[in-house]
């Protein structure tokens, strides 16, 4: 899979240990607009998807995740690799000096019916709210609102796709 871009901070030590968390992200385009997840409690938006589970496959992932903060299922038939974002900074984990993440993006088609959330604990306090949003609204928001103490660097790797969406001519 290509590799869109990487982020990396480079403020951490790399003679340390890695927490390594693959994720998979589900992009969903209709009608010029991207399914994203809406955090209302931080105000940013983000991809659906998460990370990968002890023996799953990306595709899995994608199909256990996307329903999960979406409501949306995906149709395995239609599912096909867009990029991959590369991501190091410092670990807030004790015992590791880095996270390293490489967020795999796939476009997927989903069913028409929008089913029920199962949020966990914390995306359930911040209120994921699945939405179609116009990408330069998402871009707009994760760059110009605050979002209090979450991870800037998630959020701007959530405004960059979209960027990269809309210069590649998916979206407009």
């Amino acid at each position: 899979m290509r590799q869109l871009f990487a982020i990396d901070t480079k403020e951490y030590d790399e003679s340390g240990k890695a927490f390594v968390r693959p994720s998979v992200r589900a992009i969903i385009i209709r009608e010029g607009k991207v399914a994203m997840v809406h955090s209302r409690k931080y105000d940013y938006y983000q991809f659906p998807g998460g990370g990968l589970e002890a023996g799953e496959t990306n595709e899995e992932a994608l199909a256990r995740e996307t329903p999960e903060e979406a409501g949306l299922r995906v149709i395995p038939c239609s599912v096909r690799e867009y990029g991959c974002v590369h991501r190091v900074q410092k670990s807030g984990m004790p015992g590791y000096s880095r996270f390293v993440q490489d967020n795999f993006y796939y476009f997927c088609e989903v069913g028409a019916e929008v089913g029920e959330q199962h949020l966990d604990g914390y995306e359930s306090d911040e209120g994921f709210t699945p939405e179609f949003v116009a990408p330069q609204e998402a871009i707009r928001t994760n760059r110009e609102h605050p979002h209090g103490p979450k991870d800037q660097m998630m959020i701007e790797r959530e405004a960059r796709v979209p960027e990269l969406l809309m210069c590649e001519g998916y979206v407009s």
